[in-house]
């Protein structure tokens, strides 16, 4: 039994030796030998508690890319022993996820989850335009990915610059090309060669003229029509110059009136595309928790807001939204300039969320540890507190000291005083109470004796 006990633990040891063999711990002579491969790296520091916390699924990514046969490797770098080497590559917080291909280092910006990034890490380490040969390999492309972006076409100034750019935003989507006849039939291109992005059931074509740079429109139209927003995605968004439309819903508490404004913004997101899709990206965010933070107050659920992320103003209507009708006249005066902002970049509204921020991290020390709290900001304020005694007894004592002298010599103020209130009374008084200042002398004599 102890035989067996013990080669169980020899078992369990060696497998945990062997996933965690699968992440290379790398140093200073990693910058020299990675141009052999591809590289998928984490730049952590020890006392960050993110990185604790990818820790555990960084070893996942790891076994699962070695295990598929993936060419990707994965490794880890103390950026703090390794400053040079994380300073060459740029990194500036800790986690850092960085794929290295050749020359050239793509950062990772999506949720740290380990699919997401495993799905990166492929998506990336290989070709920038992936070639649809056959209608198969299409229709089996198109059930996977709810946007597909594709050149159609041959050899083109088009087709480089597509390569171009694909090359730049491959951490965000896939694209593809493929010849017309490979797309179904339905799908009609009126001029080739062409960039066309299937998604929402539907296929659009990019328009060198309407649509500015392909690029521009690239990062545009790589969300979908309406999308769930969460503070990922929002951040996602604003690299991309639209405003940001949505409904503020409970999806656990879902309202008729909840209900009524979603279906609302989802209508105006399909059939008023064309009008609004290079302005306005649609969608609606569960609870109103991040939104508050995001715009410093209280927004209703439901309710409807737009953002501007560039500048930090929101729009909010004056009243509630219930019709079609009432929806896109106040899209339409954001647009025009008629709505009234609010929020901004300015310096007072700065000023304002360092303020805000303050207040709520001290909230949440408060609320998730009260004896934290308790500790983090009352050992300060003791701390003063006692300084400022400190401070007032001193001026108390050298006020005693300087007296001191003088009640030996008995020269105080308070004597002297009470001295010469004294000295007219016993002048004025009767014979027979001036026996009395002898008396009074002797008292003074006694006092200086002490």
């Amino acid at each position: 039994m102890a035989e067996v006990k013990s080669t169980l633990v020899c078992a369990v040891i060696l497998l945990s030796s062997a996933v965690f063999a699968l992440v290379e711990d790398l140093d200073d002579t990693f910058k020299d030998s990675r141009m052999d491969d591809v590289w998928l790296v984490d730049f952590y520091a020890p006392w960050c508690g993110y990185c604790k916390k990818l820790e555990p699924v960084w070893q996942e990514v790891g076994a699962e890319l070695k295990g598929s046969g993936s060419p990707v490797r994965v490794g880890k770098i103390d950026a703090t022993a390794f400053a040079g080497v994380a300073s060459e590559f740029g990194v500036r917080g800790y986690p850092t996820i960085k794929l290295l291909k050749g020359e050239l280092t793509y950062n990772y910006k999506g949720p740290r989850t380990k699919d997401d990034i495993i799905e990166f890490a492929n998506r990336v380490a290989g070709p920038a335009v992936r070639s649809l040969p056959s209608k198969q390999m299409f229709d089996h492309v198109m059930r996977r990915h709810n946007i597909l972006f594709v050149y159609v076409g041959r050899d083109s100034p088009l087709k480089e610059k597509y390569m171009e750019v694909a090359s730049e935003l491959i951490v965000y989507t896939y694209f593809f090309a493929a010849s017309e006849d490979v797309l179904p039939k339905e799908v009609t291109i009126p001029e080739l060669p062409a960039v066309v992005v299937f998604k929402d059931g539907a296929y659009f074509t990019y328009d060198e003229y309407q649509d500015s740079s392909l690029s521009s429109w690239i990062n545009k139209e790589r969300f979908l029509g309406y999308l769930q927003i969460d503070g990922f995605v929002l951040y996602e968004l604003g690299e991309t110059g639209k405003l940001v439309a949505m409904a503020v819903v409970d999806e656990k508490n879902l309202t008729e009136d909840s209900i009524r404004l979603k279906t609302l913004v989802q209508r105006v997101s399909t059939e008023y595309r064309d009008h609004f899709t290079r302005d306005i990206q649609f969608g609606h965010m569960d609870g109103n928790d991040y939104i508050n933070g995001l715009i410093m107050g209280e927004v209703a659920v439901p309710s409807f807001i737009i953002l501007n992320t560039s500048n930090e103003q929101y729009f909010l209507p004056s009243g509630p939204l219930e019709t079609m009708d009432q929806l896109l006249s106040f899209i339409n005066s954001v647009l025009d300039g008629t709505a009234q902002a609010q929020g901004g970049d300015s310096i007072f509204q700065r000023v304002r969320r360092l303020a805000y921020d303050a207040k709520s991290t001290v909230m949440s020390v408060f609320q998730t540890s009260p004896v934290l709290g308790c500790f983090l900001f009352g050992l300060p304020l003791g701390v003063i507190s006692l300084m400022c005694y400190g401070i007032c007894t001193a001026e108390t004592d050298d006020g005693a000291e300087d007296l001191e002298p003088l009640k030996r010599e008995g020269l105080t103020d308070e004597e002297d005083d009470d001295e010469g209130q004294r000295q007219p009374m016993e002048l004025e008084g009767p014979g027979g109470e001036g026996e009395g200042e002898p008396q009074e002398e002797k008292s003074l004599v006694d006092k200086k004796a002490d």
